[in-house]
Formats: C-alpha cells, structure tokens, sequence
C-alpha cells in the first residue's frame, strides 16, 4: 500500500449478500490506492451470522488476501457512517509494515496488542486473562439471542475465539464507561453471598434511593436498568475522575431486608458508588477519553477502532453516535472501523477487563520505519 497505512469501506443494502463484502473492501482499496491489501478487519451485520463464509471469501477475492478477521455484531461502523437497521459490510485494509498475525502462541508479551473477538460462548476467562493488551468486542445481536460468529484467515473460527496481533504500529487503548456517580465511594460493611447488605452505617438499598434523582426516587421501583454499582479501584478519591472502577450490575432490589443484589459476588471492604447511566456524562468523558489516548499516543493516528456497547451508539445518544462524532471531529478524515457489540474488551488497570456500557477506543499510527 503506497498511500495510506489504513483505509475503510461500507457497503449495505436490502438483503445479506457477499457483495457487501466484495463492494466494502474495493472502496477501501480504492481509497487507498492500492490493488491489493496485507490484511482486512471485515465487519458483518447479524443477517450474515447463520453463513458468513460467502461473504468472507468474497472479501478475500477482492482483498487479494486471505488474512481476513472479524465477527458479526448488532451494526457496524466506519468513519462514513453507522449502519443498524439494514444488511452490510465494513471493510478496512492495512498495509504498509502494518499486519495482523494470528497466532495464539505468541500472545505472551505485554508488549503485545492483541485485537480479540469472540462469541458470548467463547468468552473464558483463562482466554481473557493473558500478558497481552486485548481489546475488542463481543460478537452481538440487537436481541442477544443469536447466532453469533468470529473469523480469521477468511474461515469461521470453530473456537469462537480470534486473536490478531497488530504489527508495524504504535497503539494506545482506552475505555470510556461515562456514568454519572450519584454517591461517592463509600465501604461495604456488610454483605451475604451476591447481597450487599449495609453501606458504612446504613442499609444499602437506602443509601441507593436516596441518592436517586427525585423524579425516579421510589423504593418499590428502582430504575434497574439505569443504575449500576462502581467499584473503584485503587485511591477511591480519584477514581471516579480518572475511570478507575468496574461496574458491577445490580439483578434486584430488596425492599424487605434493604438489601441490593449484584450481578458479581461483592466483597467486604471494597469502596462502591452508585451510578446512573447517563447520555451527557457519556459524551464527555467520551471526549476526554480521545484527548487523553492521543496525548498518550504522541503522534497523529492513521487509524482506529471503535467498540462501542450495543446499549451505547444511536440508541442511547438519540439517534445519533456520540461517540463517533467526538472521533470524527478530533480526526477529521481518520479511517475508523468498529461494531457495536454484546460486551467489550479493553484495559483497565494494568488488565484485561469485559466492560459492559461502553466504548472502547484504539488509535494507532504506524511505526517508522
């Protein structure tokens, strides 16, 4: 590739044809100037998940490359646009030094990023917890039903698990979870299996409603799928600010005894907040979250991908992606590829870490040769 280290194509229509697939990546390659393609990201929507392969073959043909990797996912993405209600395909190349090799085997430096895909029924947390820096997503639908599929070198995976190192880059990943905290860190004093019981000295459903907005305060009808527990990690002072903290979902609220259940087992001692999902906290630390990696980065990115949560995206922003937005505006004209998934995949202290409700960002830039 002579003019570009990156570039995407989309293709989307009225029926799940291979195509899309073969019409995505031309585009790409048209963009950037070349015939011919070291590796492709190849992105499908869910019609394509019962029989990929035709699609994928046909993304190899045009490609003039076998190393094709992806997986289907509630809708796809590239710089151009968002696509979550018709048929399609997002195509990126890379060439230049930039390659993908995929081999499990070499996962074994820090020094690695490692794009990971794979199906809810290949997420394992041997697989995710590995030296590696993986980021990536869980391969969705709108409906969380199925089926759901993940490919490298133009093949479905049987594994339900893809590994790719990106070669030939300088990369930064981040996540953005953008909830709106309703209380401060406070210990957990008390809790019984899933339950947490009290919080410092109070019952722990209390201190939850109280710290509801007025209009959603109601004990016996707590807004479950907009609240959620922050755990924080590390200094509880700034870890809100510095999105040190991992969601723990909340499964119920118990009027009875006060109690709240989680979706993971709480533990005595650790500090907790309460949050609440919220569009405007999400679109700003969306925002700082770019600042930030392309600080960290220190060059201008060639290109990136973008995992945002299927929960996040157009339907969560009012129609529009946010998240993408914030990228385009701060990199006009950057080659950006994702998929909106069933759960993601990034860094979070030191490891690796499925986030829920959020958006995770790569941005790379090639290294000089």
């Amino acid at each position: 590739m002579t003019s570009k280290h990156a570039a995407t194509g989309l293709s989307h229509g009225h029926r799940a044809a291979p195509e899309h697939a073969e019409n995505a990546v031309r585009r790409a390659l048209a963009k950037a100037g070349c015939e011919r393609a070291n590796a492709i990201l190849l992105f499908l929507t869910p019609e394509y998940a019962a029989n990929p392969e035709p699609a994928l073959r046909a993304a190899a043909r045009a490609g003039g490359c076998l190393q094709v990797v992806g997986c289907t996912g509630a809708g796809i993405l590239t710089e151009e646009e968002w696509v979550l209600d018709s048929p399609g395909a997002a195509a990126m190349v890379l060439g230049g030094d930039i390659q993908l090799a995929i081999s499990p085997l070499t996962i074994r430096s820090d020094e690695d990023i490692v794009l990971s895909l794979c199906t809810p029924a290949g997420l394992t947390a041997g697989w995710l917890d590995v030296p590696a820096r993986r980021f990536g997503v869980v391969s969705g639908d709108i409906n969380g039903h199925g089926p759901f599929k993940v490919w490298s070198g133009a093949r479905v995976a049987e594994s339900e698990q893809v590994d790719a190192i990106l070669t030939g880059v300088n990369g930064v990943l981040s996540a953005s979870q953008g909830v709106r905290a309703l209380t401060s860190p406070i210990e957990v004093a008390e809790v019984q299996g899933y339950d947490i019981k009290r919080l410092g000295n109070y019952p722990a459903l209390s201190v939850l409603v109280q710290s509801l907005p007025p209009s959603v305060r109601d004990m016996e009808r707590v807004p479950l799928h907009l609240i959620m527990g922050g755990v924080t990690i590390g200094d509880p002072e700034t870890a809100i600010r510095e999105g040190r903290y991992r969601l723990n979902h909340i499964v119920a609220a118990n009027p009875g005894d006060q109690s709240i259940t989680l979706s993971e087992r709480p533990a005595r001692g650790e500090r907790i907040f309460w949050a609440m999902r919220d569009a405007l906290v999400a679109e700003r630390d969306m925002r700082n979250c770019i600042v930030r990696s392309a600080q960290e980065l220190g060059d201008d990115p060639d290109f990136a991908l973008l995992f945002p949560c299927m929960g996040r995206g157009p339907n969560f922003f009012g129609n529009r992606d946010r998240d993408l937005d914030n990228l385009r505006s701060q990199f006009p004209g950057l080659p950006i590829i994702g998929i909106y998934g069933n759960g993601e995949l990034g860094p979070l202290d030191g490891a690796n870490h499925l986030f829920q409700y959020s958006a995770i960002l790569g941005l790379f830039s090639a290294k000089a040769v």
